[in-house]
This record gives structure tokens, C-alpha cells and sequence, in this order.
């Protein structure tokens, strides 16, 4: 069957696995943005450990993904892996040394060699949640702005900035995205403390914090999409190949393509859910991470798809706006396209597995008992 797909059909569908990817990275950055409150609602070292012990059940998930993520935009669009991470080395530099930073501060916080303390490792958590969403959340707003690079005919990358990449913070739009993720993942993190811990003051901490940071979330997002909606974007005639401007290009996607506009509302509503169920006065609700989390994956993947479908360049070259890159132009072979197609049929048992060891991992709240005990793993 997948002999007999057009190689654009093999292009879109590779667009949409990443773009899935990039999904369920973003939701997974709650762990992240739970190790931003390390300090802040961590006042005695047991509240400490609760909340890193929480977060280490799972930060293995969003590390792995990341390398996922990466490892399939370098294997379907190479040109965009050697024109971003080639070019803009020092932003992906940076970003992935704070996952690597996180690795570290997982592995060796509560081991018995450690000589630098524990606080030393929490720090290093505290900045790979600051740092990690950030970054990245910037990096992919140089998706709707644009980067500084250009490429001959035989793909060779010049990037025209010495700032390598750090320069997408001068504009303005593209940290506001960097926020939002930023302000998203403390949103998200503070769910999942009220789905996974057992601790009173914890719970209480989580909910009075969650009202502090889901309001600027909202305003930066809502400030983000609008933007985002009003803007001129970078259209792709499909004749031609040439890259031109067109105003309202995103807006213009959303509508065109009626699915990615329900599931982007859809998202959005959930996401709001989540927060605005777990607010709402009575017994305390545990469930928001679910309704939050699904409405993540919803929002992000339909931005992902705005940003490559309909005729749009995916990665705009400031310096000559018909070197951008789309997904017809930065993709693999036809034949690697369809080699990686027969394999990402196992996909669905990858995700499977994923599904039954998290809901293992979180069969019990972790509470002081299990930090106490000695026979269990502690990060």
C-alpha cells in the first residue's frame, strides 16, 4: 500500500508525525516547568524531594522524546536539521546541554557520592526548566519569522548572523512564544503535582499557585495567537515553487483546513477546562492534567500544521525569502520517506507501552512513606 503514495502524500504525512512529535513533546515539558517550583513551594527538603521524586518518574519521557523529535526531523526534512541545527548551533547547543544538565541532576541528587550537595543538583533542575522551554519555544518561533540563513544548489548552509541562532530573542515574537511555552509548562507541572502527590500543604501550594500563573499564560497566549492570526506569512505558490508573502496566511490555514480549526478550538477549550475545573471552589479536583494535557497536544499539533501545510514554508529565510524551506523542498528521498513509512507503523505499539508504563508508574500518589523508605528508588 505505501508503494503507491505520491511522494507529496509521503512528505505531509512526515510533516504530521513530527508535527506529533512536537506535540506531545510540549505536553511532556510539564516536567520542566514542575522543577521551576523546586524552591518556590519546596520549603523543607522533604517537599523538595517529593516534588523532584514526582517529576522523575517521568522525566525520561520528555528526554526521549526530544531525541525522537530531533532524530526524525534530521531522518524526513534533513535540509531543515543541517539549516537549523547546523546554523543556529548555540541555540540547540544550549538547549540540549540543559537536558543534559537535567540527566545529571536525576541521576546523582540523592546518590551517596554526592559531594556537591543536593541543592546543587535542584539549581540544575531550576535551569533546565527555565531554560529548556524557553529556548525551544523560541526556536520554534523562527518557524512563522523566519531565520537568517541561505543555501545553494547543493544545499550548502550559510547562516548571516554571528549570533548563531541566539538572535531569534531580538524579536519580539518569538520570545512571546518562548514565554507562553515557558508559562505553560508551570501551568501544567502544577497539575500533574495535584495528580501524583499526596502531601496536604503541596496540594495547597499547587492550587493558589496555579491561579498566579495560568493568568499570565492565558494573556501571553491569547497575545501570541492573535499575532499569530493577524500577521503576514510566508505562502508557497504550488506552480512555481516561489515563496511570497500573503496577509493573514495562518488565519487563511486555519480556515482552509476546517479540521485543524476544530481541533485547535478544541485544544484551546480543553486546556482552559483543565485549569478552570481545578480552580473552581469544593474538593479538590485531580483530573485537570488529562483535560489540559489532551488540550496541549490538540493546540500545538495544529500549530505545527499551519506552519507546513496549505502551501506554507515551514522554516522562512530572512535573507532570501525564496530559499525558505517547505516540506516538498527539505524532504528526504522518496524511498528513504517510504522506508521510515514502513517503520513508523510500529508507532502505535511504541505508544501502547508508553500508555502502560505510566499508568504503572502512577498506580499510588507518592507520598512521605515512600520517600522515607529505604527499598525505594529516590531520585
Amino acid at each position: 500500500m505505501i508503494t503507491s503514495i505520491s511522494f507529496l502524500a509521503l512528505q505531509q504525512y512526515w510533516w504530521l508525525l513530527v508535527s506529533v512529535l512536537g506535540a506531545i513533546l510540549v505536553f511532556l515539558m510539564f516536567v520542566q516547568g514542575g522543577q521551576t517550583f523546586i524552591f518556590s513551594m519546596g520549603k523543607t527538603e522533604l517537599e523538595r524531594s517529593l516534588l523532584v521524586n514526582t517529576l522523575g518518574r517521568k522525566w525520561e519521557f520528555t528526554f526521549t522524546t526530544l531525541v525522537t523529535f530531533g532524530g526524525a526531523f534530521f531522518a524526513s526534512f534533513p535540509l531543515f536539521y543541517s539549516t537549523s541545527f547546523g546554523g543556529a548551533y548555540w541555540v540547540w547547543t544550549l538547549a540540549l546541554l540543559a537536558f543534559v544538565v537535567q540527566a545529571v541532576a536525576y541521576e546523582f541528587r540523592s546518590k551517596p557520592s554526592n559531594v556537591l550537595g543536593k541543592k546543587t543538583f535542584e539549581v540544575m533542575l531550576f535551569l533546565n526548566g527555565l531554560l529548556g522551554t524557553v529556548l525551544i519555544g523560541t526556536a520554534v518561533g523562527t518557524f512563522y519569522n523566519g531565520a537568517n540563513f541561505s543555501h545553494d544548489f547543493l544545499n550548502h548552509v550559510d547562516w548571516h548572523h554571528p549570533a548563531r541562532g541566539l538572535e531569534a530573542v531580538l524579536n519580539l515574537h518569538n520570545v512571546l512564544l518562548g514565554l507562553t511555552v515557558f508559562l505553560l509548562s508551570r501551568v501544567l507541572g502544577l497539575l500533574y503535582f495535584l495528580n501524583t502527590i499526596d502531601h496536604e500543604t503541596i496540594v495547597q501550594r499547587s492550587k493558589k499557585c496555579l491561579l498566579y500563573n495560568a493568568i499570565p499564560f492565558v494573556v501571553a497566549f491569547l497575545s501570541f495567537t492573535i499575532w499569530l492570526m493577524l500577521k503576514p506569512g510566508f505562502a508557497v505558490n504550488p506552480d512555481t515553487a516561489q515563496v511570497y508573502m500573503q496577509d493573514y496566511k495562518y488565519l487563511i490555514n486555519l480556515i482552509e483546513m476546517p479540521v485543524v480549526l476544530v481541533m485547535f478550538l478544541l485544544g484551546v477549550v480543553g486546556v482552559l477546562f483543565g485549569i478552570i475545573r481545578t480552580l473552581w471552589p469544593g474538593k479538590t479536583y485531580d483530573k485537570g492534567i488529562w483535560f489540559s494535557g489532551i488540550g496541549t497536544f490538540l493546540t500545538v499539533l495544529s500549530l505545527f500544521l499551519i506552519a507546513g501545510y496549505n502551501n506554507t514554508a515551514f522554516y522562512p529565510s530572512l535573507v532570501d525569502i525564496n530559499q525558505s524551506l517547505t516540506i516538498t523542498n527539505a524532504s528526504s528521498s522518496m524511498y528513504t520517506l517510504k522506508a521510515m513509512s514502513v517503520v513508523s507503523l510500529l508507532i502505535p505499539f511504541v505508544l501502547a507501552y508508553i500508555v502502560v508504563a505510566w499508568r504503572s508508574i502512577n498506580k499510588k500518589k507518592i507520598d512521605k512513606s515512600e520517600i522515607e523508605d529505604s527499598t525505594e528508588h529516590n531520585y
